[in-house]
């Protein structure tokens, strides 16, 4: 990719960053900094996104933990190869749609023990370390256990996050029963009796001892050993279904990343049961139309990419789940046809999505680059903030609440069922030209990372801005129906075209909510090109 390094054609809050040595961008600026020193100290890009990853959890756990789930796509300068890991976990064995429908639950609930499943992030590290790592695992998560013991200053962002949390969880535990499994929440992550303020330092030596647990077996005692029998016996005693053999009987996974090709290049996310394949199904149906470079903000172009937007969603939702429940294939739902098919019933206004039949034609990221060419895209999540709320206590391992993703509904793919994958949204993206890698790229936030996804890369690859600009440029939000959202800064002329064609736009102040990205792009020469958010404390660290 070719950027434009003098001229910006957006207003752009800050430069893109250049090196060639090696990059690690990601949302907290001390991970990113841990990421590089592992760079420096020999480690490749596999080992500095490991790293990264595990120094998220203890710098940034209000988005992320040891108890989260991940997603990575791994390029192999060496061998021209991009790998898919799928380290989401499957549902306990004891649960069902049924069993949650007689509790009292209509809808798969956010908080407890219900929506928590087999934490799969743990298992990333140690796989990823092991097969393509120069490091030993010790070594990559060595940052992440010297923070958890010598403590932190937390950032202003994280600060807000966490305290929203705090007054969440003091609501369920004044308001409702039963709520022992809440408890450990405020003895880990508030022990002064609030939430920390930013440049409050905050240290955990349970973190830091689950760390070296981890670290020592290769993430074994997590799913085997004694930290897997703490988790076993505190579900047990506070009315979970998880049990140790849950979590024996769990390991990541190795997939093959799907693709479409978008312009003159091809645009990978991992498949199902992720919902990256919603932004290839959008940007399936928009390479349809031809799009002006100086045409972004114009009422066409948005209109077009918000009800492209909206039929990818109605397929996603509808045929997206565990590969095994699914009655369609990726490749039917990827396939030119089906795309040209979608793309004819855009209309001139705001229309309500339905699926079509194409059998008929709280989350972080990061992205880490080496001097090899080798680049990672990962990212891990706890989905809701801290997610279920649920630590398990002397360990400092927070849950992830990724089963609240599931429905009721039996005659859904996505129903709730033993030993099952959710619906992911979180999904890392990569992308390539010509078999050679350009760079990794995330965009944060739940139903908006698809969303954030298509909008960044067109923004590059149409607009023609660079990576800086393309994650600045403010953006849109599809919530429902014909209900859309816009952040603070998006034009409000556009706005207004937007509402004539139907659209029920609604400016939102706050910018969180329409994620936080951060990409790393090489040009022809081998120079890497690195962007961060700044929506959020994003950083590039370079050498």
């Amino acid at each position: 990719m070719e950027f434009n390094h003098m001229e910006y054609r957006y207003p752009s809050r800050r430069e893109a960053i250049f090196a060639k040595n090696g990059m690690v961008c990601t949302s907290q600026p001390l991970a990113a900094q841990a990421g590089l020193d592992i760079l420096k100290q020999g480690g490749n890009a596999v080992d500095a996104a490991v790293a990264t990853a595990a120094a998220m959890t203890v710098l940034e756990p209000t988005s992320n933990g040891i108890g989260g789930d991940a997603f990575a796509l791994v390029w192999l300068e060496r061998k021209k190869e991009l790998l898919g890991l799928n380290a989401s976990g499957k549902t306990p064995r004891l649960i069902n749609a049924d069993k949650v429908r007689k509790s009292g639950c209509k809808e798969m609930p956010v908080r407890g023990w219900l929506p928590v499943m087999v934490p799969g992030a743990p298992s990333a590290w140690a796989e990823m370390t092991e097969k393509y790592g120069c490091l030993t695992l010790e070594e990559n998560l060595e940052p992440a256990i010297r923070y958890a013991k010598e403590g932190y200053p937390v950032t202003p962002v994280i600060a807000g996050l966490w305290n929203a949390a705090f007054e969440l969880f003091g609501k369920i535990r004044r308001e409702e029963q039963d709520t022992d499994w809440l408890e450990p929440w405020f003895h880990h992550f508030a022990p002064e009796g609030h939430a920390p303020k930013a440049g409050e330092i905050w240290k955990s030596g349970d973190m830091e001892e689950t760390l070296k647990k981890i670290a020592g077996t290769g993430a074994r005692d997590f799913y085997i050993g004694e930290l897997a029998c703490k988790i076993d016996e505190f579900s047990r005693r506070t009315g979970g279904y998880l049990r140790k053999e849950d979590l024996e009987g769990y390991w990541c996974e190795w997939v093959k990343p799907i693709h479409i090709g978008y312009r003159d290049y091809e645009v990978w996310e991992i498949p199902p049961n992720g919902d990256g394949i919603i932004a290839l199904m959008a940007l399936n149906i928009l390479k349809n139309f031809e799009f002006e470079s100086d045409g972004r903000e114009s009422a066409e172009t948005c209109h077009r990419q918000l009800e492209a937007m909206k039929l990818a969603f109605a397929d996603g939702t509808r045929y997206v789940a565990d590969t095994k429940s699914m009655t369609v294939t990726a490749a039917e739902l990827l396939s030119g046809s089906y795309g040209r098919m979608r793309s004819r019933l855009i209309g001139k206004t705001a229309g309500t999505p339905n699926a079509g039949d194409p059998r008929s034609g709280g989350t972080i990221y990061l992205c880490t680059a080496d001097r090899e060419g080798n680049m990672v895209s990962f990212i891990q999540s706890n989905f809701n903030g801290f997610g279920s709320g649920v630590v398990v206590p002397g360990t400092g391992i927070s849950l992830q609440n990724r089963g609240c993703a599931f429905t009721l509904d039996g005659k859904s793919e996505n129903c709730l069922g033993p030993e099952k994958k959710a619906f992911h949204t979180i999904i890392p993206g990569f992308l390539t030209k010509g078999g050679e890698a350009v760079g990794p790229f995330g965009v944060m936030g739940a139903f908006m990372q698809p969303q954030g996804h298509v909008q960044v890369l067109m923004n590059m690859i149409d607009f023609k801005l660079n990576p800086q600009e393309a994650l600045d440029a403010p953006r849109w939000q599809w919530i429902k129906d014909k209900k859309v959202q816009v952040e603070p800064l998006f034009p409000k002329e556009l706005a207004k075209q937007l509402s004539a064609r139907g659209h029920e736009v609604e400016a939102v102040e706050s910018a969180v909510s329409f994620g936080r990205g951060e990409m790393i792009l090489k040009d022809k020469n081998g120079v890497y090109c690195g962007a961060a958010e700044p929506r959020a404390g994003g950083h590039v660290a370079a050498w």
